[in-house]
């Protein structure tokens, strides 16, 4: 008789919508939102940074990032242990949007530009990295709990986070701004790394400070890369295919500094990537020296133009003026 009863009472076309309703709010699932970069008004200033560096989730949400710069990053997710290649693209291959993640297989959008966006939904509690395949210290972590456990946050919080972040980044002024002085060497961007409990971002230049220089013929003009992780090329005439490599023409100083000799202002030389060695960690083998320096002696008159071939959008470029 009671069984009968409890059957007649679900069978009640009231009591089937509440219990529809009542389903349809266990089983719905929140949407986030973040950004990815920042920078000032004139492209010089890149804050690169997932912005906020921190996000507390349910299992089964999703998160959009959407991108914040004309500087190219990517959004992925990597799995425990899997080795990063250096200025590699892919984990390997891409993900389409919306992807999902849950530590068992790689996530990678290929490189995102200003607007794009990109949603990952993560079905499964955990704690996961968030890196760019582009950028070394730019990282971030979301945490992914369980449906049962309460989030300390709202979008609004996160919201405010990621302007407060930014704004931090892209103020914090450095001194090799202003680092102009009567010497023919050229400082090639510059940056800092600063941290928050979720990850690591970085305030990259993407300026040469000395860009218009002055020199005579037969002098020798050094460039320098002082950002702790960013690359940058010093390329003069033809931009070649891969930046990478220093062009054939480019030979190696006792020091370990790069070095060219250009007669005309029709000529051609590529640096290669200048760049930090990456930051030692303990249990890991030694890095090398990394080659931030690149020479170039000027042996004819002229005006020769330059750019950095990775970051010529962003306005990083300069001259070198040859006189008899």
């Amino acid at each position: 008789m009671r069984k009968t009863l409890v059957l007649h009472l679900f069978g009640h076309p009231r009591l089937l919508l509440l219990a529809g309703l009542m389903l349809f709010s266990q089983l719905s699932f929140a949407q986030w939102n973040a950004s990815i970069g920042t920078q000032s008004t004139d492209l010089g200033r890149q804050g690169l940074a997932f912005l906020p560096g921190e996000l507390w989730i349910h299992a089964g949400d999703s998160v959009t990032w959407t991108m914040a710069t004309d500087e190219p990053h990517t959004l992925t997710f990597l799995k425990a242990g899997q080795v990063r290649l250096p200025f590699s693209v892919g984990c390997p291959g891409y993900s389409v949007s919306p992807a999902t993640f849950d530590g068992s297989a790689c996530v990678s959008t290929p490189p995102l530009g200003k607007g794009q966006t990109f949603s990952v939904t993560f079905p499964a509690a955990g704690n996961f990295k968030l890196v760019c395949l582009f950028h070394g210290n730019m990282t971030a972590s979301v945490h992914v709990l369980d449906s049962s456990q309460p989030l300390p946050h709202d979008q609004a919080f996160y919201d405010r986070e990621a302007q407060t972040e930014g704004r931090a980044l892209l103020s914090d002024r450095d001194e090799m701004e202003s680092m102009e002085d009567e010497s023919p060497g050229v400082t090639v961007g510059g940056g800092e790394v600063t941290a928050t409990g979720g990850g690591s971002s970085t305030l990259a230049l993407m300026r040469f400070t000395r860009h218009d220089v002055t020199i005579h013929a037969g002098d020798t003009v050094e460039w320098t890369n002082v950002d702790p992780v960013t690359p940058h090329t010093v390329t003069f005439g033809t931009e070649p295919a891969n930046l990478i490599p220093p062009s054939p023409n480019v030979s190696v100083d006792a020091d370990g500094t790069r070095h060219a000799t250009l007669t005309s202002p029709s000529d051609s030389a590529n640096s290669g990537f200048i760049v930090a060695a990456p930051q030692d960690r303990i249990g890991l083998p030694q890095a090398p020296p990394g080659t931030t320096r690149f020479r170039v002696t000027f042996t004819g008159p002229g005006s020769y133009p330059y750019i950095c071939g990775l970051h010529d959008g962003l306005g990083m470029n300069g001259t070198v003026h040859v006189v008899p």
